[in-house]
């Protein structure tokens, strides 16, 4: 599956590319703001740039954690890097106010849709705590649903559900998380 980016609102088209071949030109209607473009089935001048390569996920928990978004029909696999302090999830669309956006196209995320805040406990290493934001589809912790006042403490491979998009805690190296 590839995906394009609408040039004019950003949102993400996915289509299977083994139905075409090389030099096909292709027209997308983007369901977001509805304007047609056109793109060209074949080999980019920046493969050397946006090549695929191998996440290493350990590189990315050193300093306070991260969360891996988890490859879907919606969004491919992204590795977001934790603050200290108020990380607020959301989905990607132009002007975005939130710290940590997901580049998906899943319409069941947010803009602003949950937070993980990240404390450093007295004793050493991390606390980790969920809310949500408050969100219209809500956000799950390992499949319980959030009420708006709730908070969480989340430990190492902690599943967050937000829409169709599924979001795994990865505390940092030799962080003992509650």
């Amino acid at each position: 599956m590839k995906r394009v980016r609408c040039p004019k609102c950003d949102t993400y088209i996915v289509f299977d590319e083994t139905q075409y071949t090389e030099g096909q030109s292709l027209v997308f209607v983007c369901s977001g703001c509805k304007k047609e473009f056109k793109i060209r089935i074949g080999k980019s001048k920046l493969t050397g740039i946006h090549q695929e390569r191998q996440i290493d996920e350990h590189q990315y928990n050193k300093n306070y954690g991260s969360i891996i978004v988890v490859e879907n029909q919606f969004a491919f696999k992204q590795i977001i890097p934790l603050d200290l302090g108020d990380n607020e999830f959301g989905r990607y669309v132009k002007g975005t106010n939130i710290n940590k956006p997901i580049e998906t196209c899943d319409p069941s995320v947010d803009t602003f849709h949950c937070a993980i805040k990240v404390e450093k406990k007295k004793n050493g290493g991390y606390r980790y705590i969920l809310r949500d934001a408050p969100s219209e589809t809500g956000t799950f912790y390992m499949n319980d649903i959030l009420k708006d006042v709730d908070r969480v403490y989340l430990e190492d491979g902690a599943i967050i559900t937000i829409g169709a998009t599924t979001l795994i805690l990865r505390a940092a190296d030799g962080s003992d998380s509650e």
